[in-house]
């Protein structure tokens, strides 16, 4: 058992459209439910001692759904970002986003920067959205910024690499959560996830809050964490 909270989790929020179908609404009032279960989990994480959250809001393959969803869930971000920065930024939550940015609108990409700039600063925990974001792109954005900066193929080892991630400074997640009983990553967080924990359930993502929030806590708790075979003690130890 490890015992310890985890310092960076990250969500594969899944089950929107489900949710939304078992009340015979559409998509859209899911995506709205979702938006409000992101906020209430960013509150739990601080409220159990998590630090840094990374939520799967927008995949590089989302851009092959009905261009009307795809339409509605761009201008749901926006609203989003813009009613709740204030209350984030009071709280002293930092905002960055990961993701292919330039391939959003000119006025999303600016509400982007600004957030990402007026909470620079902010102490008291990380907010990542993952937005227009592929594990796989991220991998070929880093490569296309090591040759961009010269950098020699004997000089690549896994450190140089990471370094040109979209967010380097943030570390790895500790944990993975997916919702709506999906076992697979969908292509979120590839190279940081190697040796992350992962916890499943089937609760919708709109349903998912603080109580489920706890149980994957307690579920990662009681796990003994390996890396390449070694446990996270013996890893201390050796250090």
């Amino acid at each position: 058992m490890n015992g310890a909270v985890p310092y960076h989790v990250g969500i594969i929020m899944d089950g929107n459209g489900r949710w939304a179908r078992l009340r015979g609404r559409p998509h859209s009032f899911g995506h709205r439910a979702g938006v409000r279960a992101i906020k209430r989990v960013m509150y739990g994480c601080e409220e159990v001692g998590i630090k840094v959250l990374s939520v799967y809001a927008f995949s590089t393959e989302n851009w092959s759904r009905p261009r009307a969803e795809v339409r509605a869930l761009m201008r749901l971000f926006h609203q989003t970002l813009r009613r709740e920065f204030d209350e984030l930024n009071e709280r002293g939550i930092r905002i960055v986003v990961s993701g292919r940015r330039w391939e959003l609108s000119p006025a999303m990409q600016e509400e982007i920067t600004e957030a990402e700039e007026q909470t620079r600063d902010n102490p008291n925990g990380v907010l990542n959205v993952c937005l227009n974001y592929g594990g796989r792109a991220e991998l070929v954005d880093a490569v296309r910024s090591l040759i961009t900066a010269g950098i020699k193929p004997e000089e690549v080892d896994e450190s140089v690499l990471a370094a040109h991630l979209y967010h380097p400074e943030l570390p790895d997640p500790d944990l993975i959560i997916r919702t709506a009983g999906e076992n697979r990553l969908s292509n979120f967080l590839l190279w940081e996830s190697a040796y992350s924990e992962l916890h499943v359930t089937d609760t919708l993502w709109p349903d998912f809050g603080l109580e489920d929030l706890k149980r994957a806590v307690a579920d990662y708790a009681r796990r003994v964490r390996r890396f390449g075979g070694r446990t996270t003690e013996e890893l201390a130890l050796a250090r």
